[in-house]
């Protein structure tokens, strides 16, 4: 059998959290709460992940780097949460499945990001706490048993930029980017342009930091109480209810929608709701549980950075470049196409329901929702109904299709592309309607491209059956910039 370890570590932010209060002083290093270990570790029965306690005795060996390591053999490994043996206790359990790499396999590396695309690359070397010289290794989209080496690198022209490096294999074995410097593993590269760059745009300093993984949700943890759960911190309001940040058993921190009394039926929300679970994509935001009774409570994934439109305001936000607002709206894009093959819609796409994580990660939140809050989407409701969003079948007919969500990504980019300005500035509702009826479509913002303005007027063309699919508008938005690109770096001279 294979054996795997698990690498966990504490992060500041959850050692902030209430149940990590208890631990303090104790020598455990774990990914997010000890109360987890207590959930998960090597348990006593492998019928559930979550209702169980940890042994009096775990044989496991801290590292010198802090570390500890537990070694396992795996029985079963489908879905977040496999089952696992001890090799030490011979106890079986769930465990986490992002927790846990094969011992002496390059999913050990810090470095090492095995599928991430070169688009998320670039996000994640960009986003805070990485810095030039700070790297990862990937494995080739276009090339089989081939690697790609990432790296922050800086010039005066463009500012902080990504420069990628084919890692080819050797027939014998190795691997090499310059033929004349060839290496037996990947371990001995990187540690060769980490002493020095050797062609190379940067010496790499640093693996690329990245988020510690949450524990996955188990399946069975959908209907929960409410005490269960703790809200710590109001994020929001609205007209239907408040948006919280919290803990869920004490341990893991989740936000929380609570809505108002009457703003939706139980039985429909709740019929969404399972539908709304299936939809599940990294472009959009986790829905983990719901509590039913009233006032009702709708747990998702907690984003760090809050909702885009607001963002946009702040004034990190307000020093994006071009680039990355355009990178944003290709992440936005990606999560509406995956809608859309799912033959899904949203019906209230706009920046304040796009939430943004601590790497500049966009996701799309609400999906389904707007259905289901009662006479929201009434026009005689007034300003219930999000006129300045909504595209005119929908406005005059009340048909909302995926093309009606198109039309709502064109104005959500015009949000985006402004940082944050309402849309048809000066005019009312009822203004917007006339004007829209008489063929009007708001002019080209300031310090927007032609190129980007071409594609949100195709957003806003009058039949819906002309206006581009979220496929073609993720394609267009990632290569936007894709065609003064270099794909990789030349081989480095030495």
């Amino acid at each position: 059998m294979v054996s795997f370890h698990l690498l966990l570590t504490l992060t500041r932010e959850e050692a902030d959290s209430p149940s990590a209060q208890s631990i303090t002083g104790q020598r455990w290093v774990c990914e997010g709460p000890v109360e987890w270990i207590k959930e998960f570790w090597p348990i006593c029965s492998a019928q559930n992940p979550r209702n169980h306690a940890v042994p009096a005795a775990l044989a496991c060996h801290e590292t010198s780097c802090g570390y500890s390591r537990f070694l396992f053999c795996f029985l079963c490994s489908e879905g977040d949460w496999w089952l696992a043996k001890s090799l030490s206790s011979g106890r079986k359990g769930y465990i986490p499945s992002n927790f846990v790499a094969q011992v002496d396999s390059l999913e050990e590396e810090k470095w090492y990001f095995k599928t991430l695309s070169r688009k998320d690359a670039e996000r994640l070397l960009l986003s805070s706490g990485n810095k030039v010289g700070s790297f990862l290794v990937r494995e080739s989209e276009t090339s089989k048993d081939a690697y790609s080496l990432s790296v922050r690198d800086s010039d005066s022209a463009h500012g902080d930029i990504i420069k990628h490096y084919r890692i080819r294999s050797l027939d014998g074995g190795g691997y090499y980017i310059s033929p004349r410097m060839t290496f037996s593993s990947l371990p001995e590269l990187i540690n060769h342009y980490s002493q020095k760059g050797d062609g190379l745009c940067q010496r790499l300093t640093a693996p690329c930091v990245s988020l510690v993984p949450q524990r996955p949700w188990a399946q069975d943890e959908w209907e929960i109480p409410r005490e269960s759960l703790k809200l710590v911190k109001k994020l929001g309001s609205g007209q239907f209810g408040e948006v919280w940040m919290g803990y869920y058993k004490n341990n893991i921190k989740v936000a929380v929608k609570t809505m108002k009394e009457g703003s939706m039926d139980p039985d429909a929300f709740l019929a969404e709701a399972n539908l709304m679970k299936r939809l599940q994509h990294n472009k959009l935001v986790r829905l983990y549980a719901v509590v039913t009774k009233q006032p009702i409570y709708i747990v998702t994934e907690y984003m760090a950075n809050g909702c885009l439109l607001d963002y946009l305001k702040t004034e990190e936000g307000s020093q994006l470049n071009l680039p990355k607002l355009i990178d944003m709206s290709a992440q936005v894009a990606e999560g509406m196409a995956y809608i859309e093959r799912m033959n899904s819609i949203h019906r209230d796409l706009r920046a304040a329901n796009i939430l943004v994580s601590e790497t500049l990660s966009c996701k799309i939140a609400d999906f389904g929702l707007a259905r289901i809050i009662e006479n929201e989407y009434l026009a005689q409701e007034g300003a219930k109904f999000p006129i300045k969003w909504t595209a005119p079948e929908a406005i005059n007919f009340g048909v909302f299709t995926i093309k009606s969500d198109v039309w709502s990504f064109g104005i959500l980019l015009t949000e985006i592309i402004t940082y944050g300005r309402i849309p048809y500035p000066g005019m009312t509702n009822p203004e917007v309607i006339r004007n829209l009826e008489r063929g009007y479509r708001m002019p080209c913002p300031d310090m927007c491209p032609a190129e980007l303005y071409s594609i949100i007027l195709k957003c806003w063309r009058n039949k819906p059956e002309e206006r581009p699919t979220f496929e073609y508008l993720q394609s267009v938005l990632e290569d936007f910039y894709t065609s003064t690109e270099k794909q990789y770096e030349p081989e480095p001279l030495q």
